[in-house]
């Protein structure tokens, strides 16, 4: 999506609000015994309150079989996204970590954000990974402005997780939104800066870096959409819509 008109900046600057909202009601809620359902009741009750559409529920991404059964993404330790709540019982415990991706569209605009979140005490590593792949994600942001190139996001990200240590799942990474859930460009994760797409003006993009501990290597699970890693390490995640103005990204759903 590239904003054409005031409302549709107003638009999304809200449904950014409303989202922001809704991620933090459930980061409050994540603990242990709780289950991934609950936080799916949650997180839709929350966004029909308020009036707005769970763009999940119901969606199905390009290639897969059927249709998202839920209206929020809960994956846990080696889930790296899009695990499934509803389906099978998901209990937090205790020193897990759990990936919150959540969208919705607010007067036929959508947003998308993700957080992941420690389970109760977490250990070191799991500390630093959750912080490296947040702060992955603000280097991103920092170069989404325009003149720049997509390369500039997509190396900035990289740099920051194989810095700590940590390995960048290449499969997987952020794209445009705005119009529909998914929208082109894809937004590698990794990437050569100054190169790929130049960015301008009025852009709407989910910026989403996904860090592992162990290897870059991931599956997909039977049930189409849980992505896990290969080796069983643990996974991150983090995404902001965000909107390129004149001076630099505008994080909308902060």
């Amino acid at each position: 999506m590239t904003i054409k008109s005031e409302s549709e900046r107003a638009n999304l600057i809200e449904g950014g609000k409303r989202l922001a909202r809704v991620l933090a009601a459930l980061r409050a809620k994540v603990a242990p015994g709780v289950t991934a359902e609950e936080l799916d009741d949650v997180a839709e009750q929350m966004i029909r309150e308020s009036g707005d559409k769970p763009c999940f529920l119901g969606y199905t991404p390009e290639g897969a079989l059927r249709a998202y059964p839920a209206a929020l993404c809960v994956s846990i330790n080696d889930e790296v996204v899009h695990g499934i709540p509803n389906e099978l019982v998901k209990t937090l415990r205790e020193g897990d970590i759990v990936g919150l991706d959540l969208g919705l569209t607010h007067n036929g605009v959508i947003v998308d954000a993700a957080i992941t979140v420690p389970v109760g005490a977490v250990s070191g590593e799991m500390t630093k990974l959750l912080s490296v792949t947040e702060n992955a994600l603000t280097a991103g942001i920092a170069k989404a402005i325009p003149g720049n190139h997509m390369g500039d996001i997509s190396h900035a990200i990289q740099e920051e997780i194989e810095r700590a240590g940590f390995s960048v799942v290449k499969e997987l990474g952020g794209h445009g939104v705005g119009d529909m859930v998914h929208e082109e460009p894809f937004i590698p994760n990794f990437g050569r800066a100054g190169e790929g797409p130049l960015l301008s003006e009025g852009m709407v993009l989910a910026l989403e870096p996904i860090a592992n501990a162990g290897k870059a290597a991931v599956i997909l699970a039977p049930d189409g959409y849980t992505y896990r890693t290969k080796d069983g390490s643990r996974s991150a995640h983090f995404e902001h819509t965000i909107l390129i103005e004149k001076d630099g990204a505008r994080i909308i759903t902060k």
